[in-house]
């Protein structure tokens, strides 16, 4: 890992995510997988956009509060979907999913990401935010996505690295892989200033 001194630091991802899994990996990050049993992921309702998935975040990181070592880091974070002044969550079941995909379709929505990075002493959080643009999509498009893939453990019942985002995604404005659930560049660069300054 190219991070100066983070050798010295044992690094936790709370996170169940495949995804965050994959892009922490892809950027040569060593790190062990720690879940707590339950999180809350409730939220007051006067919360908008990103300020949503920062208070979860945190909300995240607080468990760990009297279970970090000296020399642990443990990464928390929330992805949400919002559109038109709501917020889109993962489908409940295949007609929930073919509902937010039609909200979607010819729309551009956005995506915000709360991070939390914490130790035993200090704490830094941020946010991230991408537009995305959907082109029309047909009754068939959606009916063959949900059909072969796997909407339903993602917000926005939909996965940007998977067949929809090749064929739907007319355009983005922001990281690709925030919608993906993790903007890795800025947190790249929110760890080595956590570690180093």
């Amino acid at each position: 890992m190219f991070i100066p001194n983070i050798k010295d630091y044992k690094i936790i991802l709370a996170s169940q995510s495949p995804r965050r899994h994959y892009l922490l990996k892809e950027i040569g990050l060593e790190f062990e997988i720690k879940l707590k049993q339950f999180v809350d992921e409730s939220y007051p309702e006067d919360l908008v956009k990103e300020e949503i998935p920062l208070f979860i975040a945190k909300k995240k990181a607080s468990v760990f509060n009297n279970d970090l070592s000296e020399n642990e880091i443990v990464i928390t974070a929330d992805t949400i979907v919002w559109l038109n002044g709501k917020i889109l969550q993962k489908p409940k079941d295949q007609d929930d999913a073919i509902r937010i995909l039609n909200e979607l379709s010819g729309e551009c929505h956005q995506v915000y990401t709360g991070v939390c990075i914490k130790s035993m002493d200090k704490q830094a959080c941020f946010t991230a935010c991408t537009d995305v643009y959907f082109k029309k999509l047909t009754y068939a498009e959606i009916d063959y996505y949900i059909k072969h893939f796997q909407p339903m453990d993602k917000a926005g019942a939909y996965g940007i690295q998977e067949w929809i985002g090749y064929i739907g995604v007319e355009k983005i404005n922001g990281s690709f892989f925030n919608v993906m659930g993790l903007p890795i560049q800025k947190l790249y660069s929110e760890l080595d200033d956590f570690i180093n300054n």
